[in-house]
């Protein structure tokens, strides 16, 4: 399974070189460029006289831990239905995780608070279906892509509302995001069934489509959605994902040769197109009447009189098919980049498992106990 000599002394040096060529990289741009805010340091902070309250950590921090519970173990148990694949979903979602952390850093900080020469931080393939088989689940491993699925449920609320304005911003779009969360799991329980052979459910719908609410209103979920909104949408969002998963990627499968092993076509690529539509036509409702003072902290554009909302509508509109843009070119870089010959990425036939990467409990045995039965063969013979 590991593959010629060659290539395992390849793979032995291919990820410790990258890492710590990653890590020292970043280290150094840390020390160049990264220093703390004045929230932040020590001499800078108390100068102003601040009290603890009026420290904004303090109000950021919870919703700062709930993301981490989603990106370290939502996302990374929701990967783990591959029946051969737990340890990679699991273990590489932590890895890249670790290092997006400090890379997101760098990159926000040079697009946002990059000023007196620093950072200031603080809290503000066609030949895939040799693999095929290994593609399917078994029991206990979708039984721990659920555990995935219920944190990233109880915490897509936080993960929406940890950028938004405190106060009523803040409280609307944790409600807004648990109504549609809410209402997107009914309706993937009521099209699973429906669309199911003999009327059972399908767990890919379950793990996947009941959390398309949460995308769907994380432009909007800041807005005045309102309550109906929100389940509206939300259960679209479980529908339109539910019928992706069902009829949308065999599609993508046999005739485009894509394989969206995680569906993320189908649990944010539509949810989340669907999402923007949404925000540009809430944008295009926002009046002084709807929103009150409030207006200011949502559309300030729009309050101050330098926008209608019209036109905060189109510009929310120009905002996806720049994002679309964005995700296509990028999409596009990042296949040519793992396509480099000296990234040595593994046969097509041993895609989706964990033994090429990962020292696997029982491997030994196997290859051990092999030999014997070979020996048992002939002797039958």
């Amino acid at each position: 399974m590991a593959g010629s000599p060659s290539r395992a002394a390849g793979r032995r040096l291919q990820l410790p070189l990258l890492c710590l060529f990653l890590q020292g990289a970043t280290a150094v741009l840390f020390a160049v460029f990264v220093r703390y805010n004045h929230k932040t340091d020590a001499a800078l902070w108390h100068r102003s006289n601040h009290s603890n309250a009026d420290n904004e950590f303090y109000f950021r921090y919870p919703s700062f831990q709930d993301v981490h519970a989603m990106v370290f173990v939502g996302f990374g148990f929701l990967m783990v239905f591959l029946q051969r694949y737990g340890f990679s979903s699991v273990g590489f979602t932590f890895l890249l995780a670790a290092f997006a952390l400090q890379w997101s850093t760098l990159v926000q900080g040079f697009l946002h608070s990059f000023h007196g020469g620093h950072i200031h931080v603080g809290v503000e393939r066609p030949q895939l279906e040799k693999s095929k088989h290994r593609q399917g689940s078994v029991y206990h491993s979708d039984l721990f892509a659920m555990i995935g699925t219920i944190f990233l449920w109880i915490f897509w609320p936080s993960f929406n509302a940890a950028l938004t304005a405190l106060g009523a911003g803040q409280h609307r779009t944790a409600l807004n995001t648990y109504y549609s969360l809410a209402a997107s799991t009914l309706g993937t329980f009521a099209l699973s069934a429906l669309v199911g052979e003999d009327g059972r459910l399908d767990m890919v719908h379950i793990q996947n489509a009941a959390l398309a609410g949460g995308v769907v209103v994380g432009t909007s979920s800041e807005m005045m959605l309102t309550p109906f909104g929100a389940l509206a949408a939300g259960f679209l969002a479980g529908t339109v994902s539910t019928l992706g998963y069902k009829f949308f990627t065999p599609i993508l499968e046999s005739k485009f040769k894509v394989q969206d092993t995680c569906g993320v076509h189908n649990l944010h690529g539509m949810p989340g197109v669907l999402g923007a539509l949404l925000g540009v036509l809430v944008a295009g409702l926002a009046t002084h009447e709807a929103y009150g003072d409030g207006l200011e902290s949502v559309f300030p554009l729009i309050a101050e009189g330098q926008r209608s909302a019209t036109s905060q509508a189109m510009h929310q509109l120009f905002g996806l098919f720049v994002t679309l843009m964005f995700a296509s070119v990028g999409g596009g870089l990042g296949g040519l980049l793992l396509k480099l010959p000296f990234l040595d990425s593994p046969p097509d036939s041993q895609h989706y498992e964990d033994q090429v990467h990962w020292q696997v409990p029982g491997e030994h045995e196997d290859k051990a106990q092999r030999p014997l039965r070979v020996e048992e063969a002939d002797t039958q013979a």
